[in-house]
């Protein structure tokens, strides 16, 4: 295999199990070194003092590669700073953030609880903003000093955020809140040396399971070798996209853009709007449907 992101140190979320673990073994299998994450969760998020990540770490010693494990609550604000400040003590530094951790806790709307609510959106979008705020942070330092690194951010959305999913708004809201965090932060962060880019992985997983037919489905390890392109040195020119993988299939996802549009002499008369927009939406492309619809 080749050694593509050869020297280079990453952090993976979310990585004893899945998706996650997938992204640790093959950027490990290209030569990187990798922070493990994982706070050792139930599917719904519950603590169960047990955390794969360790048999991932010994997965990548056997290959010949270097890790180590962190338990961190990756939504925690401290916690994701210590974990970014490992990495750099442990390797010399960091190029490389895969946010992946999260959990479901599925509920038609009408159904979901305040708790469930907020404990979705913090792993998930709180969860995304806290590590990258503070390997931003990092980065920028570096680049102040004159030593520029050449880095890269994965985050993870999903389809249930691009098009919507019945029964998951929750977790639609914070991935659809992800993807925005991507195209903001790929602006920001740019003057840095660093780019960042979004996927929507479909496969076989535990969050998957409960809610689909997964008896078609790509497996997790299907979704890593674009996560380790992305993460390469060779995807300098790329940043700011969403890009969904769905076994051998990579689709570049569209997203919100101005569709069409029309005007008033001066402010609208509620009367008139209806028309007019009625008019537009003919001539704008129909969406896709949600999930489950």
């Amino acid at each position: 295999m080749s050694k593509l992101l050869e020297g280079r140190v990453a952090i993976v979320t979310g990585a004893g199990r899945g998706i996650g673990r997938a992204h640790a073994l093959e950027l490990a299998r290209h030569g990187a070194k990798v922070v493990v994450n994982d706070y050792g969760v139930s599917l719904a998020g519950e603590d169960t003092g047990d955390s794969p990540a360790h048999e991932v770490v010994a997965e990548i010693e056997a290959m010949g590669g270097e890790a180590v494990v962190n338990g961190a609550d990756v939504a925690d604000f401290a916690a994701a700073e210590a974990m970014v400040r490992q990495a750099i003590d442990t390797f010399g530094g960091l190029d490389i953030l895969v946010n992946n951790a999260g959990f479901v806790r599925d509920r038609m709307l009408v159904n979901t609880s305040e708790e469930e609510w907020d404990a979705v959106i913090r792993v998930h979008l709180k969860g995304h903003f806290a590590p990258l705020r503070h390997a931003g942070a990092y980065w920028r330092a570096e680049s102040k000093e004159g030593r520029q690194r050449v880095a890269r951010v994965i985050n993870t959305s999903s389809g249930a955020g691009l098009q919507g999913s019945v029964g998951q708004a929750t977790y639609s809201a914070a991935k659809a809140g992800i993807a925005g965090l991507t195209l903001v932060a790929a602006q920001e962060m740019g003057r840095y040396g660093v780019t960042v880019n979004a996927i929507a992985p479909v496969a076989k997983t535990r969050m998957t399971e409960g809610a689909f037919d997964t008896s078609a489905m790509a497996l997790p390890e299907d979704n890593s070798p674009i996560v380790a392109w992305l993460a390469s040195e060779e995807s300098g020119d790329v940043t700011g996209r969403v890009i969904e993988i769905d076994g051998s299939k990579l689709t570049v996802e569209n997203g919100w853009a101005h569709g069409p549009s029309v005007s008033a002499d001066g402010r609208w008369d509620a009367a008139e709007v209806g028309p007019s927009l009625r008019k537009l939406l003919a001539d704008a492309p129909t969406p896709e449907p949600v999930y489950g619809a």
